[in-house]
């Protein structure tokens, strides 16, 4: 009767529980017809650990930013392990702004910069370092997502 109870308490407290974020994913389709399955962010908890702590980010795969609204949003690279291109879009997802090769940044918070943010933006895409080159991007192309 005992382990019953217990098992009912245990049960019934886990309905109260915060549910984790499932792993959203979107395809982003760049001008030259290359698909990239993206990891979508959008709660700010979300987005402000982005890439941190992680080892690597595979080619053809990303991480996309989809800001609530259009305004400028620096990103930085605290806690980051690898290079990454940074792609800022505006609401027709035309690019605005591109940081090729972000180095990662494994000092102390406040000794790492910020990147970007110098344009209105609502739409940010990190793919890794070398992308932009590879795939010939450049301010205005259009990004499909």
């Amino acid at each position: 009767m005992k382990n019953l109870l217990l098992a009912v308490l245990l049960v019934g407290g886990c309905g109260n529980a915060p549910k984790p974020d499932p792993l959203h994913t979107r395809e982003v389709r760049l001008p030259n017809g290359v698909r990239i399955l993206c990891e979508v962010k959008m709660r700010p908890e979300d987005m402000a650990l982005g890439m941190m702590h992680r080892d690597s980010l595979a080619e053809n795969r990303g991480m996309l930013f989809i800001h609530v609204a259009s305004g400028n949003h620096p990103y930085w690279m605290h806690n980051v392990r690898v290079p990454l291109d940074i792609i800022w879009m505006d609401e027709s997802r035309k690019i605005v702004e591109i940081s090729e090769n972000t180095p990662p940044c494994l000092k102390p918070a406040q000794e790492c910069g910020n990147y970007g943010g110098q344009r209105p933006s609502q739409y940010v895409l990190e793919m890794p370092g070398g992308g932009v080159k590879r795939h010939n991007l450049k301010i205005g192309d259009a990004i499909d997502f």
